[in-house]
């Protein structure tokens, strides 16, 4: 954690007791918080992403199915700052189209790791369903940890049916880690961390029955590979996108599938409000 990250679980865990809220809790919500990079517009400093416009793809490689989103220059995000294993370099592309899919699909090429130095070309995407998302250059990162939204908080701590007590007070402790500065910043893409979702969390429905295992005396999913899934990215649609009302388009994946480069079996999810 940096100091900024370090003192703000600080002042959580202060401000999370002046409201008598369980120490054991407020520990849990520390410890499954995870570290994730926000990007925006504005700023002068490197450009760390690109949204929209055409993609610049390899030479030989295949037209993705999907229009492009944005291409995130790895080496401009804070090392480690995402929590992913993911490349120190090179570049990531996102691919997402705007057809809301409550349960989400795999899909082979919604994401293309292009190496550093690999040659590319300016690449126009013919689809049929839209023209491509406005060109934006995106310059200001900020990085901090990523607290869970108060429901999968709730689900993940004590089962598949929390009591509405165990609910509330997932929302108080969502609340004092807002009041603390712990809320999301201004952000465009949103790079690791938990997801911000208006309907359903992506990375739970992304987890098959196999993988949820039994729980533990609190309710807690023991499966081996139910924390392997992972937010890889989120994009706040934006008003360029007038087919979504408050869209968002979220890629989740295994952490096992970045750390081997496997970015073919992505999940995507697209959602409005």
């Amino acid at each position: 954690m940096t100091d900024a990250s370090i003192d703000r679980v600080n002042r959580f865990r202060a401000e999370a007791a002046s409201q008598g809220l369980p120490a054991e809790e407020v520990e849990e919500w520390i410890r499954v918080a995870r570290p994730a990079v926000y990007v925006a517009e504005g700023g002068n400093g490197p450009l760390a992403a690109r949204v929209g416009g055409d993609p610049e793809l390899p030479h030989g490689v295949p037209r993705p199915s999907e229009p492009f989103v944005a291409s995130v220059d790895l080496a401009a995000l804070p090392p480690g700052g995402a929590g992913l294993p993911l490349p120190a370099d090179g570049r990531l592309l996102l691919f997402s189209g705007t057809d809301v899919d409550g349960i989400g699909r795999q899909v082979s090429d919604a994401v293309l790791y292009v190496p550093a130095g690999t040659p590319t070309t300016p690449t126009p995407l013919a689809h049929s369903r839209r023209e491509p998302y406005q060109a934006r250059e995106l310059r200001t990162v900020w990085h901090q940890p990523s607290a869970q939204m108060p429901e999968s908080f709730a689900l993940d701590r004590w089962g598949d049916i929390p009591e509405d007590e165990q609910f509330e007070l997932a929302d108080e402790l969502s609340d004092a880690w807002a009041r603390v500065g712990g809320h999301r910043p201004p952000w465009t893409l949103q790079i690791g961390g938990h997801p911000a979702s208006p309907q359903n969390d992506p990375v739970h429905d992304a987890r098959g029955p196999e993988e949820t295992g039994p729980s533990d005396h609190r309710g807690t999913a023991q499966g081996e590979d139910a924390d392997d899934w992972a937010l890889l990215a989120t994009w706040r649609c934006g008003d360029d996108v007038t087919e979504l009302d408050s869209g968002v388009a979220h890629w989740v994946v295994r952490r096992r599938d970045v750390a081997a480069g496997r970015f073919d079996r992505v999940h995507l999810y697209v959602e409005m409000a």
